[in-house]
């Protein structure tokens, strides 16, 4: 085609690459992961507008002027570079619209990205402890447990009051308690086997400790298993006093003293029988810090003796020449 001007030529040739870039942009835009229809003549409009309007400014030829139109279609060199020129800008142009295009997601798209980072910020926030919400025995959650159960108080209701002794630490009194029962444990073992009670020992307490093992006094004011105690206990028994209060304690049997080498003493200070001549139920004062209870005063001269801690802290008899005593002491009146 031949145009009547350079002017006019570039006007064709710029409508011509605006169709041309507008078809390629909606095939790119078709293809794009967007999926968004772009028609080419909504871009190729503005650009066609433009120049038909510069055409319109165009002065008409004068009548002489004879155009001829060859079917020719090849461009002249010359035209090509004005056409280069001209589709630059029209391509920016669908470069912009191609970029603006991309950057206006669609809504819903957008929703789901945020939606997706949102939740996988909440999953990495969750502990690594995180409990389900799920009961394992009903396999129902605990809002529907929770609904179908109802529990009433009654207003009569008493809290249990704790318990707290279940537990006590061990004092040293404690401790010395427990020791003291096993050797209790120990002696009245060794007694039950030795026979004593047999061989006719009534005493009521072979088994407490003795003054050496750290016992204490008897109910008659005398340590445990000394000659003391055990004459003081025969004394009460033969008067008939088995239990507390007993008849004969320390206090009023010998309160001058109450140590073995004290009792014949007491009993001179108190007016009480002493003698050479052994009876039965008397007390045989030996000497040497002991007395014995007189079982039996013998035909042949001799005495029967029972006693403690002649053996140390055990019951034993012994019979031995009546001459061998220093002194008897009769039973108080």
């Amino acid at each position: 085609m031949q145009y009547a001007s350079r002017r006019e030529a570039r006007a064709a040739e710029a409508a011509l690459a605006a169709v041309q870039v507008g078809t390629e942009v909606a095939v790119v835009a078709a293809t794009s992961h967007e999926l968004v229809a772009v028609e080419p003549e909504v871009i190729a409009a503005p650009v066609a507008e433009q120049a038909v309007s510069e055409a319109a400014t165009i002065p008409a030829p004068p009548a002489s002027l004879s155009v001829s139109i060859e079917s020719h279609p090849v461009v002249p060199p010359r035209a090509r570079a004005p056409r280069a020129a001209a589709a630059r800008p029209v391509a920016r142009a669908a470069a912009s619209t191609s970029s603006s295009s991309q950057h206006r997601k669609n809504p819903l798209s957008v929703l789901a990205t945020m939606a997706v980072v949102g939740g996988l910020f909440a999953v990495a926030g969750l502990p690594a402890y995180a409990v389900s919400t799920t009961d394992p025995v009903t396999q129902a959650a605990p809002a529907a447990l929770g609904a179908a159960q109802s529990v009433a108080v009654t207003s009569n209701i008493t809290s249990e009051t704790p318990i707290r002794d279940l537990f006590t630490a061990t004092t040293p009194e404690d401790l010395a308690e427990s020791n003291a029962d096993a050797v209790r444990a120990a002696a009245n073992e060794a007694y039950l086997a030795s026979g004593a009670r047999e061989l006719g020992d009534d005493y009521p307490w072979p088994f407490e400790l003795t003054d050496d093992q750290g016992g204490g006094l008897s109910p008659l004011n005398y340590y445990y298993r000394e000659c003391v105690d055990f004459v003081a206990w025969r004394l009460n028994r033969d008067a008939g006093s088995y239990s507390a209060p007993f008849k004969y304690v320390w206090s009023n049997l010998t309160p001058n003293g109450g140590d073995g080498s004290q009792w014949m003493s007491n009993w001179i200070a108190l007016g009480r029988t002493v003698s050479s001549t052994p009876i039965a139920g008397s007390v045989a004062y030996t000497g040497a810090n002991h007395v014995a209870y007189v079982k039996s005063a013998n035909a042949d001269g001799t005495v029967t003796l029972e006693e403690y801690n002649w053996i140390p802290g055990a019951y034993s008899t012994r019979t031995i020449p009546a001459s061998s005593v220093v002194a008897f002491l009769y039973p108080p009146g």
